[in-house]
């Protein structure tokens, strides 16, 4: 173990005070564990498959997890896309996989899952406060959609990809360009949400509100009054209980027929 900076502890510790390990293999997770307490983790709960860890994510709420690709009845990917999915307070916690499969597939699909981060084994604590720094201290813009749950997949950074670079564009964008991404990216969330609806109510129930939030403060941001009104009708269609894609179908489309209309503006 190497020295680690207080300052750099104390920034860590909203994420590392309450931290649960997924990983079958025993010396693995111990391994893991005597790390993560020395960057300042207060309490630690190992688990060896995905059925014990989704119940100990619910009582623990860990500020993170970290967990094994596959293992006997553990599937790292099953595990995160359920976590993101569910009612848990914890749902949102950075993912990172620890894991010796890595390659272009793997890292792949556990960025779809939802995951945060990667890392190879065998790693260094070096490479391991990499990892949590890039998610405590480099917060991704959260997706709430139906098809994915999770953080932005755009800003996936992780150090052991090394596939083609970033698509043009996924630079962060600032003022006016960064208004107009956020309020294109909730309006096509809306669109697929509402379109999907059958497929799982309940996320695109969800993803529907999300989006409605983030328009509402978009709206209040810009002052744009037109947004605001539409976005008010949506929510009160949200409250009636349950919200169906009948009764949503109007308020997104009046949303969508609005974003259509505007008039195109180039960046910068």
């Amino acid at each position: 173990m190497f020295a680690i900076d207080r300052r750099i502890l104390v920034k860590l510790e909203p994420v590392m005070g309450k931290v649960l390990i997924v990983d079958p293999n025993p010396h693995a997770a111990r391994l893991l564990t005597d790390i993560v307490k020395a960057l300042g983790a207060r309490e630690v709960m190992i688990e060896a498959d995905e059925a014990r860890a989704m119940k100990a994510a619910a009582a623990l709420e860990p500020g993170i997890v970290f967990t094994e690709r596959t293992g006997p009845g553990l599937d790292g990917e099953s595990l995160a896309k359920a976590l993101r999915r569910s009612e848990m307070a914890c749902r949102r916690a950075p993912i990172i996989m620890v894991t010796a499969e890595a390659t272009a597939t793997t890292i792949i699909g556990a960025r779809d899952a939802g995951v945060h981060e990667f890392l190879r084994k065998p790693y260094t604590s070096a490479d391991l406060l990499r990892r949590i720094e890039n998610v405590a201290l480099k917060p991704r813009n959260w997706i709430e959609a139906v098809a994915y749950v999770g953080p932005d997949r755009r800003r996936f950074n992780s150090g052991e990809y090394t596939g083609p670079a970033k698509r043009r564009g996924d630079g962060p964008a600032t003022g006016a360009a960064a208004h107009a991404e956020a309020k294109d990216q909730a309006m096509r969330i809306l669109a697929s949400a509402l379109d999907q609806f059958h497929n799982d109510p309940a996320q695109a129930a969800r993803a529907i509100r999300e989006q409605a939030g983030a328009l509402k403060a978009l709206a209040m941001k810009v002052s744009d009054s037109r947004l605001a009104v539409a976005v008010g009708a949506l929510e009160v269609s949200l409250a009636s209980a349950p919200p169906s894609k009948e009764t949503l179908s109007a308020p997104i489309g009046a949303l969508l027929a609005m974003h259509k209309a505007e008039p195109m503006k180039k960046a910068g």
